[in-house]
């Protein structure tokens, strides 16, 4: 072997010895910013500082993701994609018709999430075949939250009907409280608008109007009660709701300043953090009508150089796949567990329900992804709906007037 030969192989040798013992690398671009959600996203990063890795954070607020998206198209488009990014929906497979994305197949067959994983949701982890995202947790969107002693003080229980929500606000109005906690954004009014959707479309509505877009049910009368019951919600809000993020509408349900909120379970989190007690502080049910609107977190993983990084997306996605973490979160969240095997003994009541109504919901059929969280559709026409209902909710527009504007918007938006 020559001396020249000698000095490369050497060379190689110590590239891969420093390789080999290059921790794994994670910069993580998410919009878990909230009390809840920070203290969540915080089991994360211990986790995988345990496992050997180093986390770069990149925390974007807003509570919708919208400012994340943004953030995150900026990266991309400057050859600066990020380890991870929190991504969910069809947005994960825009990216990967980007040619963005990373393979992470290897580590989901390995782990064996095809068996643990409820069909639908890993569906929509997977891009052509291959895996590309790693999904955190099941959120229900179609909540209502409300704090236990306003309601025992005023004679009221948790409605099961519109019209009880209705009566139940008009009562709280006279006795000078909030009916309906709520911040004045539009990813906000949306999550509103397809929880009384459900109620009143009923599941294969809901499904029609929002999953498969089918003009008929978009513009039916039922629409149109729909926006009816929206402009009866207008009237629960109180005058400061403009621009309120959803963590402070939350506080004032637990500070009795509001009676009730409509958010997804990620509110839970915060009520949990507070020390505050389901069933004692506060209560849960699911809004008024029948089915399932499901919201699931997720990483998808960005094409990246560097076996550190590589290692890294490794790393995490066996991570926050793995029962552990899947417990811990979903505990500090206010989710539950995306993985069908493990247990529930230690989540609250409130996590019970979601859990058995979930599955109640997947055998009648009427478990639905949530438009409102990017879960239903892509963002054209996600965006076409929400900025119909943001528009009738700040305005004075008349129903029939807001179901053409959505009929319209949609039209253009395909």
């Amino acid at each position: 072997m020559t001396l020249k030969t000698l000095s490369a192989v050497s060379g190689m040798a110590i590239v891969a010895s420093t390789a080999a013992l290059a921790e794994p690398q994670a910069e993580v671009l998410h919009y878990w910013t909230s009390g809840g959600e920070a203290k969540s996203v915080a089991v994360l990063q211990e986790e995988f500082a345990a496992g050997g890795g180093t986390w770069t954070d990149m925390p974007v607020a807003g509570g919708g993701g919208d400012a994340a998206g943004t953030a995150l198209r900026a990266r991309v488009l400057a050859g600066n994609a990020p380890t991870a990014a929190q991504i969910k929906g069809p947005a994960i497979q825009e990216w990967f018709e980007e040619g963005v994305l990373a393979d992470i197949s290897a580590v989901a067959e390995a782990q064996n999430w095809a068996e643990v994983l409820p069909e639908a949701i890993a569906a929509h982890m997977q891009c052509d075949g291959t895996w590309c995202a790693a999904p955190v947790n099941v959120h229900r969107v179609d909540w209502i939250w409300a704090n236990a002693e306003v309601l025992a003080a005023n004679g009221l229980e948790m409605p099961t009907t519109w019209d009880e929500f209705n009566a139940a606000a008009e009562t709280l109005l006279a006795a000078g409280i909030i009916p309906l906690a709520h911040g004045g954004q539009a990813w906000q009014d949306a999550t509103v608008f397809e929880a009384v959707a459900l109620g009143i479309l009923g599941a294969e509505g809901f499904r029609k109007a929002f999953v498969e877009l089918d003009m008929d049910t978009l513009t039916s009368e039922e629409m149109v009660a729909v926006f009816d019951q929206m402009r009866t919600m207008r009237g629960f809000v109180d005058s400061n709701f403009s621009g309120r993020d959803w963590n402070l509408a939350t506080a004032m349900v637990m500070n009795g300043e509001a009676a009730f909120q409509i958010m997804g379970d990620w509110a839970k989190g915060e009520f949990i953090a507070a020390g505050k007690v389901p069933g004692e502080d506060f209560l849960c049910l699911s809004t008024p009508g029948e089915g399932f609107l499901y919201n699931v977190d997720s990483f998808a993983m960005f094409e990246v150089d560097g076996q550190d990084k590589q290692d890294g997306q490794a790393l995490l996605a066996e991570l926050v796949v793995g029962e552990s973490f899947q417990e811990v979160f979903n505990l500090n969240k206010g989710s539950i567990p995306v993985r069908t095997d493990v247990s529930l003994d230690n989540f609250d009541s409130c996590a019970a329900l979601s859990s058995a109504d979930m599955a109640a919901s997947n055998e009648s059929g009427s478990l639905l992804p949530s438009y409102a969280h990017g879960m239903a559709l892509r963002g054209a026409q996600a965006g076409a709906i929400t900025d119909t209902v943001t528009a009738h909710f700040n305005s004075d527009m008349s129903s029939a007037d807001a179901v053409q504007m959505l009929a319209d918007a949609i039209a253009n938006s395909l």
